[in-house]
């Protein structure tokens, strides 16, 4: 895993400056197929068909490579251990109940069932996204409102033991240079968004507004469950309304997957303070809970409005520094120059256009340039086996807006979205009349990004369709095992909603969703 394709995908830039997109017949886009109405069920074994035996290597992509043997993933439910002392009512939930690495975590009330989850967000922090702060920093506390609300069946409320991290899509790259910052790469945001405000020029408010003063947890994550929480002088909302925005500072070169790999990496500090060398390091020499828990179900929440640009570094990056044959032409200079399009152009390939103007069968390819697809699809699967999680992703990006829902769990878009999404090259329509007045042309968009027009747009922002996480996103679905023709195993674990919409309450549900089945009669609400 890690290792690119040994195909070279390269294509020279013609004079005109555009790309051509080489011809492929599989497309990413899946048509919707007819499946039941049949809840995520997260507190549920993962189909054991869909398992394989082998040995895998997590190839965490900045940590040293740790060899394991895959399992069996299992319930996500746990019971509280036999030898297990019930805490004191005064006690922090981060005292009792943050779980250990290697170990089954433990909840809350020892001998009582209840349901473990972590959830990791993944939030664009580059420039492109100062139009859409507000309104993702505004949806940030409902998210928690939502796990602190889940119910049963009967209405009832459900135990929940619940590990929330942020980090960004900065990974770092050679082109950028972020004043007053540095890469996070994976690594969990720690400080209230008051104290990174210089991250936040010109839409300071995304972070005052709903986070005056900096609630933060005592952990590199916020914990919650029914004995209390890590938040000392707050609620979890509160914290997470400080913790979740992120600024416009960021690389604009977004890599959200490998930012991703990064923070669920097992050897990290925030995942296993036990590993060697984070007692000495200032930043983690604290840490005494780890994030990712055995056991816990995991949700990844990717929000970005951009083309996913994870570079296989060291050697891909030549292709933004050195090597022009991704570029665009820069119409101001008439020149080649590197921007965020080479992260369309050696990132996706399609068909087309085709008589109605419009890319078909739009795909990742295997380059030198950036990971492979594989590389993340394949980590998550090594994930959930070796550490007994089920993994369900919501990803909050460019396509339009959702107009109808599944009323039944996980309440996944059944139309609009990206069921509505066309890709297609730029046009002036695209163009903002601001950018018109500006002198803005569509060939200073196609420089900028690709010819790749936006999947959504309106006054809240401008985003892009991020083929490569849909792929990964896409892989979590459970598929039908024809093996057992009576039964259909078929159930979706993939949700992606619109980061143009101004209100994230349908993506939470979607997303909350996932933590309902059957098995235990949960109900998101709302």
């Amino acid at each position: 895993m890690g290792a690119t394709a040994s195909a070279l995908f390269r294509v020279p830039v013609p004079a005109g400056g555009h790309l051509p997109m080489p011809r492929v017949a599989i497309p990413t886009v899946i048509p919707r197929r007819s499946i039941p109405a049949l809840p995520l069920v997260l507190v549920s074994s993962l189909v054991a068909a869909g398992c394989s035996d082998r040995d895998v290597a997590m190839d965490s992509a900045g940590a040293d490579d740790t060899t394991t043997t895959a399992g069996t993933a299992s319930a996500s439910t746990s019971n509280g251990s036999a030898d297990s002392t019930s805490a004191p009512a005064d006690t922090t939930a981060a005292e009792t109940s943050s779980g250990t690495t290697g170990g089954s975590p433990e909840c809350p009330v020892p001998g009582e069932e209840c349901v473990l989850i972590d959830v990791l967000f993944v939030v664009d922090n580059s420039g492109t996204m100062a139009q859409e702060q507000a309104h993702v920093a505004a949806n940030f506390a409902r998210f928690v409102e939502a796990l602190e609300g889940l119910t049963d069946a009967a209405g009832s409320p459900v135990d929940t033991s619940v590990n929330v991290m942020v980090t960004t899509t900065d990974v770092g790259h050679p082109l950028c240079a972020a004043p007053g910052g540095s890469a996070r790469r994976g690594a969990p945001v720690r400080d209230g968004c008051n104290s990174r405000i210089a991250s936040f020029t010109g839409v300071e408010t995304a972070c005052t507004d709903v986070c005056p003063l900096d609630v933060v947890p005592t952990d590199p994550f916020v914990h919650f469950d029914s004995l209390g929480t890590n938040v000392p002088d707050g609620s979890p909302a509160q914290a997470l309304s400080c913790l979740g925005p992120q600024g416009i500072d960021g690389c604009a070169y977004k890599s959200p997957l490998e930012a991703m790999l990064l923070a669920l990496d097992p050897t990290a500090c925030w995942n296993d303070p036990s590993q060697p060398g984070c007692a000495d390091d200032p930043q983690w020499s604290g840490v005494d809970k780890p994030f990712l828990r055995d056991g816990a179900a995991l949700a990844i929440v990717i929000i970005s409005d951009g083309v996913e640009c994870s570079v296989d570094a060291p050697d891909g990056e030549v292709y933004f520094t050195d090597d022009d044959v991704y570029w665009e032409i820069d119409p101001d200079t008439g020149a080649p120059a590197a921007s965020p399009a080479v992260c369309w152009n050696a990132g996706v390939t399609c068909e087309g256009p085709d008589e109605n103007g419009a890319w078909t069968g739009c795909m990742s390819t295997d380059n030198p340039v950036l990971h492979p697809t594989d590389r993340y699809r394949d980590a998550l699967r090594d994930l959930g086996e070796m550490r007994d999680k089920e993994i369900v992703m919501l990803g909050i990006l460019g396509v339009p807006e959702v107009t109808a829902h599944n009323p039944m769990p996980p309440f996944e878009p059944t139309a609009g979205g990206i069921y509505a999404l066309q890709e297609r090259p730029w046009t002036e329509a695209d163009l903002t009349p601001a950018e018109l007045d500006a002198g803005v042309t569509v060939e200073h968009k196609v420089w900028e990004f690709g010819d790749i027009a936006p999947g959504c747009a309106n006054e809240l922002g401008t985003a892009i369709f991020p083929n490569r996480v849909h792929e990964v996103c896409n892989s979590l679905n459970l598929v039908d095992d024809p093996r057992t023709p009576s039964l259909d195993e078929s159930a979706p674990r993939c949700c992606i909603e619109s980061i143009c919409d101004d209100d994230y309450s349908a993506a939470m549900k979607c997303l909350n969703g996932g933590f309902s089945g059957p098995s235990n009669g949960l109900d998101s609400g709302g």
